[in-house]
């Protein structure tokens, strides 16, 4: 085949077929010269490679006619290749479109896609003449008519979300309902049992973990391993195949079709921060090949080596404007083309650190905040990178949502009976507002969970006292060390009813503490039922049983006990205020917003480290505004303590009650049992709430 190029534009990015051919255009600052390759139907043929004949400012571009969708290609970029001024360029290596929004193939792992010879002295600084065609996903020409405009969406406002995060295949292939040949696919998210499980639940947005298209890394290959979670990106706008159903790109878009219809929103887990390509000792697929000194952050006076903020060996340069329209580019996409209702960007610190350190405005946190697209959805920073100054929770603007581990880390210390956390867990319960509490943020900033894919679920908190990670290949050094877990004396499964009940009664109470908190609750799939991962807090890795939900290994009645805790959190505003509570005097009744009282109704010895029973009631805040006006009220008891506790219920108006509403030390409860109007029984190790009923009610 010959290629006949027209100039063609360099206004939009990719390939784009316009009805009568297609026009390519690639950034590149420091190329020579750039080739386009196409492929036979079969991506395995290379049929015709020329240059794009036409460069403005650093964008390469051209047009051909009659070229349709379906054809498959790939970029060759010319230049020098010298590792110790940060340039690899080696057109031998068959680069994807950063633009692509479709794959074909797979990405194998041969030594010929490393633009070095791996058996040289020096490795990366010598040059590797292998063609790596045959060992990588071709990128294709796509039929616009796939990608029409989603617009319809729930739009549920943050202080009604329940996030629920979960994996496409995690959460769905040992569903037994689910038909077998969906399950592990993005079909199955949205086939029946899913739904009604959700629906079961309350969930309001359902946040997938890397659905971007990733590779699997060598070092796990040799392993006999591979990248199960996904944090290995390598195109932004291309979905992750392995993950399709028998419909392909269409029926992810079914699949967020019927997650709308059914009034979730769907949220994606994004990873920007660094790419599948890894360090100088790492494969040329993409980027490195295309502008290493442009896409990648290099040391400074050292740029053979890369900035890791990420720990993952690379660090994206976002400082690069045409790298940061790589990244908005690919946030609109997902947003106007495949519907999507927010992001949870993976090391946000990472994404907002300019050359001198993190700063809030800076480039891709300016150009997020002005975008009028994303102005309509929903942001989540995941607040840390290990690079310098690399913790920043609180820190992201008021857009933003951020990932609170320190909520998990407290309401863990408090419930295993560390000294001091029940101070700890009063700041949590109120939305962490000496975090977030400024520049007009709201107390649904906080995301607040008890488990997250990264570490322990919330049931092997209670199962075992240190990780189990040899499963992983890496003499179980990997994960975390710090789990604040508690295995109730034996370590994994139990056979002794007594420790299997204090297990299921300490999950209760956790998930409990979770939805009666101010901020946003966020649950890790599997977390409802009692899912194990055999100890294993970092299953990156694992594509199996340890890190697929056992569906089959339910605890009795915690997913009803959790879809109860949900409804009185959708029916209580007084637990999901989006304005930060301090005590302050409300207007309308010079009662304040919350009280503090131990179970006597007496001030609380904030100075005890022993602290281990706390009582909270809750109004709405002294800010909310006399045109909103909202008068529910939730008392809130919790007894850490080994043995039950009478509690003074505190006083209230003559011909109303205290309806006992929560209570997780009886899992079968009755919503809205009546209790008696002054005193009630909080049993030992339990949370209790209650609410305000009119005598005639109860």
């Amino acid at each position: 085949m010959k290629l006949q190029f027209k100039s063609g534009s360099p206004r939009q990015m990719g390939a784009r077929f316009d009805g009568q051919g297609t026009n390519f255009a690639i950034y590149s600052g420091n190329a020579a010269h750039i080739e386009l390759c196409l492929f036979s139907e079969d991506g395995k043929t290379e049929i015709a490679r020329k240059r794009l004949p036409e460069r403005t400012g650093d964008i390469w571009h051209g047009y051909v006619d009659d070229l349709k969708p379906g054809t498959k290609y790939g970029f060759r970029a010319h230049g020098m290749y010298a590792p110790e001024r940060g340039h690899r360029f080696n057109p031998n290596k068959l680069l994807m479109d950063p633009y692509t929004r479709e794959l074909h193939g797979n990405w194998t792992n041969d030594p010929a896609t490393f633009g070095y010879y791996i058996a040289s002295a020096d490795q990366d600084l010598s040059f590797d003449r292998r063609d790596s065609a045959p060992f990588v996903a071709k990128s294709v020409v796509s039929d616009e008519s796939m990608f029409q405009s989603m617009s319809r969406r729930p739009a549920n406002d943050w202080e009604e979300s329940f996030i629920y995060e979960a994996h496409v295949k995690g959460l769905t292939k040992l569903h037994p309902a689910v038909e077998k040949a969906l399950r592990g696919s993005y079909e199955a998210l949205t086939s029946p049992p899913i739904l009604d499980h959700l629906h079961k639940l309350g969930v309001t947005a359902v946040e997938l973990m890397p659905v971007h298209s990733f590779i699997n890394d060598n070092f796990l290959v040799k392993r006999g391993l591979s990248n199960f979670w996904g944090y290995n990106t390598i195109g932004f706008m291309a979905l992750e195949p392995r993950y399709f159903g028998p419909a392909g790109i269409a029926g992810f878009r079914a699949m967020v079709q019927r997650f709308h219809d059914a009034g979730i929103e769907v949220i994606l887990d994004v990873v920007y921060n660094h790419t599948a390509e890894g360090d100088e000792k790492g494969p040329t697929l993409c980027y490195r090949g295309l502008d290493n000194a442009g896409y990648y952050r290099l040391i400074s006076g050292q740029p053979r080596y890369y900035v890791n903020d990420t720990g993952c060996g690379n660090t994206f340069n976002l400082s690069n404007p045409h790298v940061l329209r790589l990244v908005m580019d690919s946030l609109r996409f997902w947003v106007e083309q495949m519907g999507i209702d927010g992001f949870r960007f993976d090391l946000a610190t990472t994404l907002a650190r300019e050359d001198h350190g993190f700063d809030v405005d800076g480039g891709f946190i300016k150009a997020v905040r002005q975008d009028p697209v994303l102005a309509g959805v929903k942001l989540v920073a995941e607040p840390w990178d290990i690079g310098p100054g690399g913790y920043q929770l609180g820190e992201f603007p008021q857009e933003f949502a951020e990932w609170n581990d320190n909520y998990r880390d407290t309401v863990r210390r408090f419930w295993k009976g560390d000294a001091h956390s029940a101070q700890d867990l009063a700041a949590t319960l109120l939305g962490s507002a000496g975090k977030f509490h400024r520049s007009g943020r709201r107390a649904w900033s906080s995301v607040n969970f008890l488990a997250a894919h990264d570490g322990f679920t919330l049931a092997d908190t209670t199962k075992y006292s240190k990780r189990h990670n040899l499963a992983n290949g890496e003499h179980n050094r990997d994960g975390h060390s710090a789990n604040h877990s508690d295995s109730f004396g034996v370590e994994g499964n139990s056979e002794d009813p007594q420790i299997n009940m204090m297990r299921e009664l300490r999950q209760r109470n956790m998930l409990a503490t979770l939805f009666l908190s101010q901020g946003t609750p966020m649950l890790w799939a599997g977390d409802e039922i009692g899912n194990s991962q055999q100890g294993n807090n970092n299953a990156y890795c694992q594509d199996n049983e340890i890190g697929w939900v056992n569906w089959e290994d339910e605890i009795p009645g915690q997913a009803n006990f959790v879809g109860m805790l949900s409804r009185f959190r959708a029916a209580h505003p007084a637990i999901r205020q989006s304005r930060f509570l301090h005590g302050a005097q409300r207007a309308s009744d010079g009662l304040p917003d919350v009280e503090w009282m131990d179970f006597n109704g007496d001030p609380l010895d904030w100075r005890d480290p022993e602290l281990a029973r706390l009582c909270l009631l809750l109004r709405c805040s002294a800010e909310t505004p006399e045109y909103d006006p909202k008068t529910d009220v939730v008392f809130i008891a919790i007894n850490r303590q080994s043995e039950p506790l009478e509690l003074n219920l505190p006083k209230i108006a003559e011909g109303l009650i205290w309806m006992r509403a929560i209570d997780t030390a009886n899992l079968r409860q009755e919503e809205d049992i009546k209790t008696e109007n002054a005193h009630a029984i909080v049993e030992a190790n339990s949370v209790a709430a209650f609410v305000i009923a009119k005598g005639d009610e109860a």
